[in-house]
């Protein structure tokens, strides 16, 4: 009886060890962030979804994305260079974090020049142990801002 309920406590303490784990640190979650960013700049797919849940949601100024169609527009990005600053960051419970930043772009999209200052913001939530980005969204900065 005695090793059953040592085997309970130590199986209950493992699980709030776990439960209870520190959220990733601003600088984790920047890291996190840039690396979803290379990817797409890269061009590299396989990449971009280990940052990015097959089920995310974006919504740009041109309408609703999802994984297929953000691929799809990978392709037609000739990105030159990103730059995130002013990262922050707000825990919602243990397994979501919201970030907002600012990004500034140098690239076309479809041939046309879409370089600029961009307010964004993405949703990361745990899935299987492993931080993803569900939802992103970016807008560029109106002139003068």
């Amino acid at each position: 009886m005695k090793k059953l309920l040592s085997y309970v406590m130590t199986a209950l303490i493992a699980t709030s060890a776990i439960s209870f784990a520190a959220a990733p640190t601003e600088e984790q979650m920047m890291d996190k962030e840039k690396g979803a960013w290379q990817a797409f700049k890269d061009k590299n797919a396989d990449t971009f979804k280990k940052f990015v849940s097959e089920e995310m949601v974006g919504v740009y100024d041109d309408g609703m994305s999802d994984m297929a169609k953000e691929l799809a527009d990978m392709q037609k990005w000739d990105m030159k260079s990103f730059e995130i600053s002013n990262f922050k960051q707000t825990a919602e419970g243990p397994n979501g974090i919201a970030v907002t930043y600012v990004v500034k772009i140098e690239g076309t999209f479809n041939g046309k020049d879409v370089s600029g200052t961009y307010n964004a913001g993405s949703v990361w939530v745990k899935e299987r142990g492993n931080w993803k980005a569900i939802f992103h969204t970016d807008m560029k900065q109106a002139a003068g801002s």
